[in-house]
């Protein structure tokens, strides 16, 4: 299995076991707000993942890779405010965030490297 294939298993993994978990939260309008925006931070990270191994440019694949870190890192954020308000026990704060804080590293990096090649590429 290759490193894309990897990730996009990973990451739609890691949306629906947020999804998973937040459903079994009894229900209030403060956790509505945060689950809504946590699932939509994590399915996008998935989402855009996806796209990005099926751009059709460095640029485009450049672009997509921004929105997988910005996701990410938002996720993380839905992560912690969830926790700090009560609604993540411990275990569950800790299943989740290292995973958000990898796939914001690795995704990171990536991006830096593409960044990188772009730039290279148009100072020939």
């Amino acid at each position: 299995m290759n490193y894309n294939e990897i990730f996009r298993q990973r990451t739609k993994a890691f949306a629906l076991s947020i999804i998973k978990e937040l459903m079994q939260i009894k229900y209030d309008d403060a956790l509505g707000i945060m689950r809504k925006q946590i699932i939509r931070s994590s399915t996008s990270v998935a989402a855009n993942y996806r796209a990005f191994c099926r751009a059709r440019s460095k640029r485009e694949k450049y672009a997509k890779m921004c929105i997988v870190v910005e996701e990410a890192d938002e996720t993380a954020f839905w992560l912690e405010m969830l926790h700090e308000a009560g609604y993540l026990n411990n275990k569950m704060a800790t299943n989740f965030y290292p995973e958000a804080e990898e796939i914001v590293k690795v995704m990171g990096s990536y991006k830096y490297k593409l960044e990188k090649d772009l730039i290279k590429n148009q100072n020939p």
